[in-house]
């Protein structure tokens, strides 16, 4: 169970808020899959069932005990395709257009230089890839971080179209989150 801003982040309580497998509906048997401030790494382990042994998955994240517990159900659950590192996103590039998913699950905000990692992503996405950011709404809840540090959603699409990527949908994703989604720019 994974903890951000003083509450439980556990599989009940994210399911509760959003659907995950709607999420991640256009993930494939064979796609790269990168999650950037991964967590305990609730989207690694479903992306690395859906990409399958011919996929890959990428996760890193800044804090070394997340990604020992997501090290730990990839082991448990039997998946081998996942690479999982302790590190910064800002200094953070797996691979070169490579990634057909680009992933952030409410992080955006926590990062130090956020345009820095839209940056990194840029570098890492194919050119027909996808950039996904699963987002909080800014807007006043009972939890999740303060609302002064939340990005709205025409601050993120402008911050993910400077790093040079076009949106294509900006929508609700339950009650709590919305969701981005864009392509590299031609």
């Amino acid at each position: 169970m994974g903890c951000h801003g003083g509450f439980a982040l556990d599989e009940a309580t994210r399911r509760s808020w959003y659907n995950p497998e709607a999420i991640l509906q256009d993930l494939r048997s064979g796609m790269v899959f990168i999650d950037i401030g991964c967590g305990n790494g609730f989207f690694s382990i479903l992306a690395a069932k859906k990409v399958g042994k011919k996929g890959k998955v990428y996760a890193v994240d800044i804090d070394a005990s997340a990604i020992e517990r997501l090290k730990h159900k990839a082991k448990a659950e039997s998946l081998k395709n996942i690479t999982a590192k302790v590190g910064a996103a800002e200094e953070t590039v797996f691979c070169s257009k490579c990634a057909d998913f680009v992933f952030y699950s409410m992080v955006l905000h926590d990062f130090a230089d956020p345009a820095e990692v839209l940056q990194n992503a840029k570098q890492m996405i194919k050119h027909t890839g996808r950039l996904v950011d699963l987002d909080w709404k800014k807007q006043e809840m009972p939890f999740g971080p303060p609302v002064k540090i939340r990005f709205s959603e025409e601050h993120i699409a402008s911050l993910i179209r400077n790093a040079g990527f076009q949106v294509d949908s900006v929508k609700d994703a339950g009650s709590y989150h919305y969701i981005v989604i864009a392509k590299p720019s031609p």
